[in-house]
């Protein structure tokens, strides 16, 4: 187990022309995270799912995502990003997608389930960038909070939602529930 202050230390010490998805998983494989040094950056809302920035800079950012139970996230895609996750803890589930018909002019696109998989005990999980879009759940039946850190590289504010109840997508905006330990302005849990 390391700290987050050393997985951080870590991925900054990765040369630019190595940090490539194969090996920032490996490391992230190698490396799992003492959960009492993320605990500082635990926001928790009824809500929604909460993003919570550890540490950002041109090339790179991580992020402890918390998660009540029953919490989903939107289908999306990470902007032509390369993602990274870990599940220090409880279990979260994820369900891929592929484009089946997309009209751009329309913002019309019909999507098809490929793969999913469960994410617990530090398991390391990557977004393939052939197929990038997906969703991640905390299943009412795993019964627990669950928390998930993500590495997006590189960093990026705006991304597309998928809505497969009406074949549509648009892009959204994304925003922080807390920045380094602090809550934003204006949120509220």
């Amino acid at each position: 187990m390391i700290s987050v202050e050393n997985l951080v230390k870590g991925l900054i010490e990765i040369p630019d022309e190595e940090f490539t998805l194969e090996n920032v998983y490996e490391f992230l494989a190698c490396n799992p995270v003492d959960v009492s040094s993320i605990e500082p950056y635990l926001f928790w809302s009824s809500k929604n799912y909460t993003r919570n920035l550890i540490y950002k800079d041109e090339r790179f950012e991580l992020m402890a995502l918390c998660w009540e139970v029953g919490q989903v996230s939107r289908i999306h895609n990470h902007a032509d990003q390369k993602c990274w996750m870990t599940v220090p803890i409880g279990k979260l589930y994820g369900q891929n997608f592929r484009i089946a018909e997309i009209d751009e002019s329309r913002n019309y696109c019909k999507l098809e389930k490929t793969e999913s998989f469960e994410l617990s005990n530090w398991l390391a999980a990557k977004v393939e960038l052939e197929e990038p879009i997906h969703q991640i759940l905390n299943l009412p039946e795993y019964g627990s909070r669950a928390v998930s850190l993500h590495i997006y590289s590189k960093p990026f504010d705006k991304c597309l939602s998928y809505n497969t109840e009406n074949n549509s997508f648009q892009e959204v905006k994304l925003f922080y529930t807390s920045i380094y330990g602090s809550l934003c302005d204006g949120v509220r849990l």
